[in-house]
């Protein structure tokens, strides 16, 4: 459920429509799917889960075969945009419907304008009815047909047709205008000479879209004269690219703007929008004159011209403009200029200035933010401007104030743009910032994306040795590792690039002598890393991770924030049998036991302490020091554990109490059962829902009440069991009830 309510149940359903299609079709000789039993869908509900399959990144050759069958989903108005779909594939899946609208901007798999214009000439269905068609992004390539005779004029119906970023020529351009009922046509971005072929349609041509025309042939004067004479347009989009670094071929154009703004209005009559963005030789009194002479104006776009904030703006109250004055022109910049790279580029530099001091959650514009980089994911201007603007709208709690959706797509957006810009440092630095934050990381419901963001974040440290982007990377790395599951720890803990790097910034951090936040979150990553990760522990002192520790656990003695984490490891190594070995070091043992017992130091440090040696000190036959020392840790244990007090803050979690189990046997020591009595006890304590599941599971529960039973069972273990188990409601069970896997493993 969304802050902004719940999905409709329509939604929903096209939803697990769109994950069941494999179950719910049978495959075809062709490989298409085909719906093994459907009934008749409303049509509209066809068009929708289209659309549906297109958003979720499905739609390709294979799924769009459920459409051959136009009896049960019978298509209206139906987009492919961006898809992968080849040319035979659309014949069958969609040529075939009446179809009222055809959007196929950007498709790959080969699919020309000139397959598409065929496809729908040839079907009897799409001839007639087919009124808005986009084609953006395709090549024209007519010789890909058989038909050469096919061209738009075929199809008598349309009314709406884009064709920008194609290389539409002179002559289809001619062929185009000759339709008897064009009102709006766009063809931005393409490499047409002249604009004479409009005066086919002056008749019928209400909206006209020319953004960046760069190889327009033609005079400033006939220019004016062609735009002259289109008496029934009202919309006029002439916005060019005011990045372009060769202005010689937009100064025509920029000539012919001023012209028709100081012009008489009884040029262009029916105007009530105009779009000149980009045009920056525009001056100011051409402007004014204009907007004195056409009071029924609607819409003006003047962003990148250096106008937006004239003063006879200000009189326009009505006035849509786009621009760079206000969080309003912005904010109609990025919608109206979505698809625009050069325009939205301009716009977001603005909103980022905008929104530097922003002071209030704002979820329509950081929803404007968002979809700017969707149209444009392989952009570095945009995602680098854009991922600035998102971490000025959701920084300290604006975040929290969002709807979950947008923020999720606002976390989707912000890890797309670290996958596809690892090497530029800004942008990595800007999405870190952003997600940056306890909400986004703890809180946010974003449980798929966390293991996609921790891999990002160690490609991150792998790729930059910049301090302020490593210490950022390190904290967002050790939140993370809090929430992901015991599978996804592990996938991490394979590569072994990772320790190395967090022991690297721990080795540079103690070189120092410092104590930052960097460290800290360094030694709470490995710590993470390692816990009930057997395999990760190998890996530590595969890297040589134990000599550091030792050096680090006696260089900042008097820090209990870094002696925590790093005997939180030690401990973490100590539960893993084979690793055992390794740290039977008299000096590190005296050091620990030093610890254990030292009453001034803080609780944490001694709870770790005494887990390490109570480990190592429960195998008899693993312990390879002197028995002596072996003896002083047990008497210190149970000596010193006893007069610890329940602590009322959270001082450690556990993934699992398997670490526990041998320490619970009954024929162990006093001390090292008294150890995880209380650590146990501890835990149910602050959370019995959760950690009383975790007895269950594991088995503890026998354990304990068979060690509450047992005649040997020292009285302070006996207690402590039997409050366990009041905690979580189970009471012990009969003297000398003792099930096999209770017997004593140690002699």
């Amino acid at each position: 459920m969304d802050a902004e309510g719940p999905q409709a149940l329509c939604d929903l359903c096209l939803a697990q429509v769109c994950c069941s299609l494999d179950a719910l079709c049978s495959q075809r000789a062709d490989g298409s799917l085909s719906l093994i039993r459907a009934p008749p869908f409303p049509q509209e509900l066809a068009d929708q889960l289209l659309q549906r399959m297109v958003t979720t990144g499905i739609l390709n050759d294979t799924t769009v075969g459920i459409f051959r069958n136009c009896k049960e989903l019978r298509l209206r108005r139906a987009s492919i945009r961006r898809c992968p779909v080849s040319p035979a594939a659309f014949h069958l899946a969609l040529c075939p419907h009446r179809l009222l609208e055809l959007d196929v901007s950007w498709v790959s798999g080969g699919l020309t304008v000139a397959h598409v214009i065929r496809g729908l000439a040839l079907s009897p269905e799409c001839r007639s009815s087919v009124q808005r068609l986009s084609l953006s992004g395709l090549l024209t390539d007519w010789g890909s047909v058989e038909e050469e005779s096919i061209g738009f004029s075929s199809l008598q119906s349309l009314r709406t047709l884009q064709v920008s970023n194609t290389d539409l020529s002179d002559e289809i351009l001619q062929d185009i205008c000759s339709l008897p009922h064009l009102e709006t046509l766009d063809i931005s971005c393409s490499p047409v000479s002249t604009l004479t072929a409009l005066l086919q349609c002056k008749n019928t041509l209400r909206s006209l879209i020319a953004h960046r025309l760069r190889q327009l042939d033609t005079s400033p004067a006939g220019l004016l004269s062609v735009f002259g004479q289109l008496h029934a347009l009202r919309h006029l989009d002439f916005s060019d690219d005011h990045f372009a670094t060769d202005d010689s071929d937009g100064r025509d154009g920029d000539e012919a703007v001023r012209q028709l703004l100081e012009g008489s209005p009884q040029v262009l009559p029916s105007l009530v929008s105009l779009d000149i963005s980009g045009r920056k030789t525009v001056g100011e009194a051409a402007l004014t004159a204009f907007l004195e002479s056409r009071a029924g104006l609607v819409f003006l776009g003047l962003l990148a011209t250096g106008l937006s904030s004239c003063h006879i703006l200000a009189s326009q109250k009505t006035l849509k403009v786009t621009g760079g004055a206000n969080e309003d022109q912005v904010c109609e910049a990025l919608r109206r200029y979505r698809e625009r790279e050069c325009l939205v580029r301009e716009a977001l530099v603005h909103l980022y200035s905008l929104t530097a001091d922003a002071g209030r959650p704002q979820p329509d514009v950081l929803k404007l933010v968002v979809s700017v980089m969707q149209s444009h994911p392989s952009s570095l201007h945009v995602n680098l401007v854009a991922t600035a603007c998102v971490f000025n709208l959701t920084t300290h709690d604006l975040a929290e104030a969002m709807p979950v959706g947008l923020m999720s797509s606002t976390v989707t957006s912000l890890l797309h743009a670290m996958k596809s810009f690892p090497a530029h440092q800004q942008v990595q630095k800007n999405c870190l910032l952003a997600l940056c934050s306890d909400y986004i990381l703890l809180d946010f419901p974003f449980d798929k994306f966390r293991y996609l963001a921790a891999t990002l974040v160690i490609d991150l440290l792998s790729n930059h040795e910049d301090l302020t982007l490593q210490r950022m990377a390190v904290a967002v790395i050790s939140i993370l590792m809090a929430k992901l599951s015991t599978e996804e720890i592990a996938q991490l803990s394979n590569g072994i690039f990772f320790m190395k790097q967090l022991l690297a910034i721990v080795q540079q951090k103690a070189m120092l002598g410092v104590v930052d936040s960097t460290l800290k979150f360094a030694l709470r990553t490995l710590w993470n890393l390692t816990d009930d990760m057997p395999s990760a522990a190998h890996t530590f002192i595969q890297c040589q991770g134990l000599e550091l520790y030792e050096e680090v656990l006696e260089s900042y003695y008097n820090e209990p924030s870094i002696q925590q984490k790093i005997l939180g490891l030690l401990n973490n190594l100590a539960e893993v049998e084979e690793l055992q070995a390794e740290l039977m070091d008299e000096d590190l043992l005296e050091h620990v036991l030093h610890l254990l017992q030292d009453s001034q130091v803080e609780m944490g440090v001694r709870y770790f302490a005494g887990g390490i040696l109570a480990q190592l000190a429960s195998r008899a036959e693993a312990w390879t020091l002197d028995e002596e020392l072996r003896s002083t840790i047990l008497t210190q244990l149970h000596e010193t554990i006893i007069t610890w007090t329940h602590l009322e803050r959270e001082m450690v979690s556990y993934r699992s109490f398997r670490p526990f189990r041998p320490l619970l046997q009954t024929g162990q020591p006093s001390g090292v059962q008294l150890w995880a009595v209380w650590a146990i006890h501890l835990l149910c304590s602050q959370n019995t829902s959760h950690y009383s599941g975790m007895l269950e599971e594991g088995g503890l529960t026998e354990l304990l009440q068979a060690l509450a039973a047992h005649p040997d069972t020292h009285p302070d273990i006996r207690t402590k069991s039997l409050s366990i188990l009041s905690l979580v409601g189970h009471q012990p069970g009969p003297p000398g009830a003792l099930s096999h896997d209770t017997q004593p493993q140690h002699s």
